[in-house]
């Protein structure tokens, strides 16, 4: 099982160095990939920009967007981002792609918030489309540049429940999912019903399986960092909901951290991403050591 991470974009603290710093640390690690997520009304900054310049300065890992919310977006942009990027990055870079969950980012972009999942799978078939070099009207040029992989880059699918698993298997290369406490169990339940789906949709290959969890490291006082960026980055579910949420969020130690790996290997997972709740460049020096440590 392949090992990412993600920046601490959402963490206190990101700073006019953070992305660069993170970005080369990362690329000259055990890690797989670099990724950045989508969130508007916060304090993170703006997800392209950010996986631009881990493009521009990184050579190895994957440049993952984990996770564009494409009913957000008009496709003929997207088309054009993704091409920028994946031209950046020399081909290396992956999408995965959602609904999200916040109607606030999609009223302050002016976007429709109603029917998002249908909205995804349409926009996915027009992305597609797009990133194929076809025009995006008729009598238009295509929209450029054209990415360095063939065909764009895969498409993963921020789905975990039934029915938007059953969406996804129609479209999608993989899934991106996510347990906020890292827990085995629930990993390998979104995977069988990912390869239940995919076969159940007639496709020939198994989908590629991301995972991930919040993780602090190399920090004083782990746990509570954890916890307190776990809440702070759910407050749009309400106060209680979130605390309630982020007191499951439990790693934040080497020794915790290794024993969610291993259970997300045995679960199925391709690859495990670690989303960062501090900002503090240890934590890439303390999960170099996890990582290098599993056999």
């Amino acid at each position: 099982m392949k090992i990412g991470v993600a920046l601490p974009q959402m963490a206190p603290g990101y700073g006019p160095g953070t992305t660069l710093d993170w970005a080369r640390r990362i690329d000259a690690g055990p890690f797989s990939s670099v990724s950045v997520g989508e969130r508007v009304t916060f304090s993170n900054p703006e997800m392209v920009a950010t996986l631009g310049a881990c493009a521009a300065v990184t050579e190895r890992v994957q440049v993952l967007a984990n996770l564009w919310v494409l009913p957000q977006h008009p496709m003929a942009m997207v088309a054009q981002q993704i091409g920028t990027l994946d031209q950046l990055a020399n081909g290396r870079l992956e999408v995965a792609v959602g609904v999200g969950a916040r109607e606030h980012d999609y009223r302050a972009l002016g976007a429709e918030f109603e029917r998002r999942h249908q909205q995804l799978d349409d926009k996915v078939a027009e992305l597609k489309s797009l990133l194929d070099g076809d025009p995006p009207f008729e009598g238009a040029d295509p929209v450029g540049p054209a990415c360095v992989q063939p065909g764009g880059p895969i498409i993963l699918a921020g789905a975990m429940g039934p029915k938007a698993m059953r969406r996804a298997a129609r479209w999608a290369d993989g899934i991106s999912g996510f347990s906020i406490a890292g827990d085995a169990e629930e990993i390998a339940k979104v995977s069988e019903l990912a390869d239940r789906c995919w076969a159940e949709a007639g496709r020939t290959t198994k989908p590629r399986k991301v995972s991930g969890c919040f993780t602090a490291l190399g920090v004083p006082d782990a746990s509570e960092a954890l916890r307190s960026f776990t809440a702070r980055y759910l407050g749009f579910l309400g106060p209680d909901l979130a605390d309630l949420v982020a007191a499951s969020a439990r790693a934040s130690s080497p020794e915790v951290l290794a024993g969610i790996l291993d259970g997300a290997e045995r679960a199925g997972c391709d690859e495990f991403i670690l989303v960062p709740a501090v900002t503090d460049l240890n934590f890439l020096e303390v999960a170099c050591e996890v990582v290098a440590a599993r056999p």
